[in-house]
């Protein structure tokens, strides 16, 4: 499947933020890319900008392109509850992003490649699709012929469990995902209603 493999920094300067982590060029130039992005007067966006803009912002932090996202939108809406929480609810249920929130990899584009590499299980068995959405109860864990692998370990290493509705074992390098985050549990800025109300036209 596709994914965007363009210079990320250059996103971040777009959306004024570290949705790829830390950037050191987003901190040296926080004003949008281009020739003329320092100066250039920008009109007032239009609503739709703002909130296309957001669904942009959404799909560039969790690495999913349109057709899938949507999916998960019609999703989001048979489901009980609020629309725009559960569809990021979804977003963080998804095995790579689990992967990347344990600390088994340092960005979610690695937490792809692991998964897409057959080094992650899912109650014992190898998932190798990274849109795999987890359940309560279910336990991620990596792979016994791949838990010497290098990347992995200094991945750990540098980790803390943060996240109450995740629980590590660092020792035997498997997690399990407790529920469903609330929404206030999601450190991601998004603002979800207004990729709610872009759909919603």
């Amino acid at each position: 499947m596709a994914r965007y493999i363009g210079p990320k920094s250059k996103i971040a300067r777009k959306f004024k933020e570290p949705i790829f982590g830390a950037d050191k060029a987003l901190e040296r130039k926080n004003y949008p890319p281009g020739q003329h992005g320092i100066n250039k007067k920008r009109a007032k966006q239009s609503e739709y900008a703002v909130q296309l803009s957001e669904k942009q912002k959404a799909k560039y932090t969790y690495g999913i392109l349109e057709r899938q996202f949507w999916r998960m939108f019609t999703l989001a809406q048979k489901e009980h509850g609020v629309t725009g929480e559960v569809l990021l609810q979804l977003c963080e249920s998804r095995l790579d992003n689990v992967v990347y929130r344990l600390g088994i990899a340092p960005s979610r584009a690695g937490a792809r490649q692991l998964v897409g590499h057959c080094h992650i299980t899912v109650n014992g068995a190898v998932v190798n699709v990274a849109s795999y959405i987890l359940k309560a109860g279910d336990v991620v864990a990596v792979r016994e012929k791949s838990k010497t692998l290098e990347a992995i370990n200094n991945s750990v290493a540098g980790t803390t469990n943060k996240y109450s509705w995740l629980d590590f074992d660092m020792k035997h390098l498997s997690g399990k995902f407790i529920n469903r985050p609330e929404r206030q549990q999601i450190p991601e800025n998004i603002k979800e209603q207004l990729i709610v109300e872009l759909y919603s036209k």
